[in-house]
C-alpha cells in the first residue's frame, strides 16, 4: 500500500528550477533507494517532500492525503522524519539529550521509545552521558538518525547516511537501516555508495538532471547494464 508519493514535482531555488517533474513512490514498509550523479537533484527531492521547498508544480500525497500545502512541522507530526547529511546533531549535548530534543512533539513517554533506539543502536546506550562532539563519526550518524527514530515516524528519509564513514561502518548502519525497516519504519534514502544502498532496497529510483531515468525492484537496477555502466562504476 502507498504510504508516500512524489507525483510530477517540479522545484528549485529562487529562478533556477532543479527538478523537471519528477515522480516517485515509497510503499509500506518499503525501503527506497534515490541513487544518480551530484547535481541530479535528489537532495532537493528529499526536502521537497519534507515542505523546506515549495515545487511549483506537483503533488505530495502521504497516507493518503495530499500535503503539498502544510508546513515541515505538521508532516513530521504526520510522521515524516528527515535526517539531512550534516547540521543533523547538536554536538554540545550528551547522547542522551540529543535523543531527548528528538522527542518534542511526543506526546507519549520518550523514555520507552529511547529504550527501543538503544535496542537498535547499543552504541549510544554506552555513550549516553557523553558530549555527541566526542563520538565517532558513525556514532554522530546512529545519534542523528535515532533522534529522527524519537518521534516513531511511518517513515524516515535519509540523505547520504553513510557519507564520510569507514566501509565498517558503511556496512553498520546500513545494517541498522534494515532493522529499522524490519521494524516497520519505511525508508526512502538518498545514497552514492549505490550499489549497497540498492542491494538492500525493495525499490530504486536513478535520477539525472532533474528528471527520472530508471526505475525498478533494487536487484534489477544492479543487474541493469546500462545503470551499472553509467552510475555504478561499471
Amino acid at each position: 500500500m502507498s504510504l508516500l508519493k512524489a507525483v510530477n514535482i517540479k522545484v528549485g531555488y529562487g529562478e533556477t528550477e532543479i527538478l523537471h517533474g519528477v515522480s516517485m513512490e515509497v510503499n509500506e514498509r518499503e525501503i527506497v533507494c534515490v541513487i544518480g550523479p551530484n547535481g541530479a537533484g535528489k537532495s532537493t527531492l528529499m526536502k521537497a517532500i519534507l515542505g523546506l521547498l515549495k515545487p511549483s508544480q506537483g503533488e505530495i500525497i502521504f497516507d493518503g492525503d495530499d500535503i503539498t500545502s502544510l508546513a515541515s512541522e505538521q508532516r513530521v507530526r504526520r510522521g515524516i522524519c528527515y535526517v539531512p547529511q550534516s547540521e543533523n546533531i547538536f554536538p554540545s549535548l550528551t547522547v542522551e539529550e540529543n535523543l531527548e530534543m528528538g522527542a518534542f512533539t511526543s506526546q507519549d513517554d520518550y523514555r520507552v521509545r529511547m529504550k527501543e533506539v538503544y535496542h537498535i543502536f547499543p552504541d549510544l546506550k554506552e555513550t549516553r552521558k557523553q558530549k555527541v562532539r566526542k563520538l565517532s563519526g558513525g556514532q554522530r550518524q546512529m545519534v542523528a538518525i535515532g533522534r529522527a527514530l524519537m518521534l516513531n515516524p511511518k517513515i524516515i528519509l535519509l540523505d547520504e547516511p553513510s557519507a564520510g564513514l569507514a566501509p565498517r561502518l558503511v556496512k553498520l548502519i546500513f545494517d541498522r537501516i534494515v532493522l529499522i525497516n524490519h521494524s516497520g519504519t519505511a525508508i526512502l534514502m538518498v545514497e552514492q555508495n549505490a550499489r549497497q544502498a540498492l542491494g538492500l532496497s525493495h525499490k530504486g529510483y536513478v535520477l539525472v538532471m532533474g528528471r527520472n531515468r530508471f526505475e525498478d525492484s533494487g536487484q534489477a537496477l544492479l543487474e541493469n547494464e546500462e545503470v551499472g555502466r553509467l552510475y555504478l562504476g561499471g
